[in-house]
């Protein structure tokens, strides 16, 4: 079985004329009050249906909000287009989430629960008689646009996947872990069962790794894959996140890099994400990260050195410091086995290795016709697609992630 490449997805039937004016109407009100609407609908979802809290959602993201912020953005950056579709259409938001469900093994017949729960949040906020019947069927038409869209998005990713709708997550055993310096873990796992061996994946891509944490609760997080396929075996990266002032650690990187080792089993999930690379492509690739962003940066340059590309390649890193910097000898090592590679670095706090401060696109020589791949913070990522912005890059050849609920922020 072989992953393969799904374009993004299609665009939505147009909203009807009368829904588009209700809604352009009262987007403004909306808007005013998602934060509202998404923490009571999720309140009303997880007093529903408290498997889903211990079971799928990240209990980090909701307790700092995260993940309503993201949710209430989407929807409305998807109204927004709706109401005036001049505007640049999110089919790349709705790819990400799309790949992030599917990874999630999200099938259709849970929309119409968030359906329920969020639409019951909106009249409880805004009051029966702001919702009229017509309104809320003027919402309801953008809601369904969007689930078909993304179920429908769902469906292809599967079907490209050879697995019917859900059927994403594998039993695997960790054959090997290397600890990284700069505290990163890779896991290398293959699947428990020969009958079910894991795919081949794009370079790029990521699983979900579902984790039984010490309270019984299953948390699921994604992680890149950072080794070229092999023999069924499959490598993905995993750095702790600390705890700070403001946010609790992650339960499942930490829980992961302390307590698993070799031999101990794994539920991961078949690969997906749509930062990939075509691996037929020959025009220069220039790939730029911070921190952790780093790890996708890794699976492509692994691809690309095991097939010996001829490609023109410029890698950009960002980091902290050195010691900081993840998977940094095997990022050397792959730049220096492709012929035509170059290796660019910034840290806040050199060591005599790379330059000082934060990366600035205008220090570096761009090829001409490049395709651009990006992993960072929301900030990192403004940052630089500014920057190439300016450069005269034009953004339809600029990819990137964000590790975070808040890849709205970049729409």
């Amino acid at each position: 079985m072989t992953t393969v490449a799904i374009s993004a997805p299609d665009l939505p039937a147009e909203l009807e004329e009368h829904h588009a004016e209700l809604v352009r109407a009262t987007l403004p009100v909306i808007a005013a009050h998602i934060d509202d609407i998404t923490a009571l609908f999720y309140e009303k979802l997880f007093a529903a249906h408290p498997e889903l809290l211990t079971g799928l959602f990240n209990r980090g993201n909701q307790a700092q909000g995260a993940q309503q912020r993201a949710l209430a953005a989407s929807i409305a950056t998807f109204a927004t287009h709706l109401v005036d579709p001049a505007l640049p259409h999110p089919r790349e938001m709705l790819a990400r989430i799309g790949h992030k469900h599917a990874s999630l093994g999200i099938v259709a017949e849970q929309y119409p629960v968030v359906h329920e729960h969020l639409f019951a949040a909106i009249v409880d906020v805004l009051g029966a008689e702001t919702v009229t019947a017509e309104i809320a069927a003027a919402w309801d038409r953008v809601y369904w646009l969007m689930a078909d869209t993304l179920i429908e998005f769902e469906r292809g990713l599967y079907t490209g996947a050879g697995v019917v709708p859900g059927d994403v997550f594998r039993e695997t055993v960790v054959t090997e872990r290397t600890d990284d310096p700069s505290g990163v873990v890779t896991f290398v796992v293959e699947s428990t069962d020969p009958a079910r061996p894991l795919p081949d994946s794009l370079p790029g891509q990521y699983v979900s790794v579902r984790a039984t944490l010490p309270d019984g609760a299953r948390q699921l997080r994604q992680y890149s894959l950072v080794g070229a396929p092999r023999d069924g075996r499959i490598a993905f990266a995993v750095r702790p996140v600390a705890a700070t002032a403001d946010r609790p650690a992650g339960e499942v990187s930490t829980h992961l890099t302390t307590h698993i080792a070799v031999g101990d089993e794994l539920a991961i999930t078949l690969p997906f994400g749509d930062l990939t690379i075509d691996p037929a492509a020959v025009t220069p690739l220039v790939l730029i990260s911070a921190g952790i962003g780093i790890t996708p940066m890794i699976g492509i340059l692994e691809h690309l050195a095991t097939a010996t590309s001829p490609r023109q390649v410029l890698v950009a890193h960002a980091d902290r410091d050195p010691g900081t910097h993840p998977l940094r000898a095997v990022q050397r090592d792959l730049v220096a086995a492709l012929p035509n590679a170059d290796l660019e670095l910034w840290y806040e706090q050199p060591d005599g290795d790379g330059r000082s401060g934060t990366l600035t696109v205008a220090d570096l020589e761009l090829p001409e016709d490049a395709d651009y791949y990006l992993c960072g913070g929301a900030g990192f990522l403004r940052s630089v697609r500014a920057q190439l912005t300016a450069a005269g890059v034009q953004p339809a050849r600029v990819h990137f992630e964000l590790f975070s609920p808040d890849d709205w922020l970049l729409q």
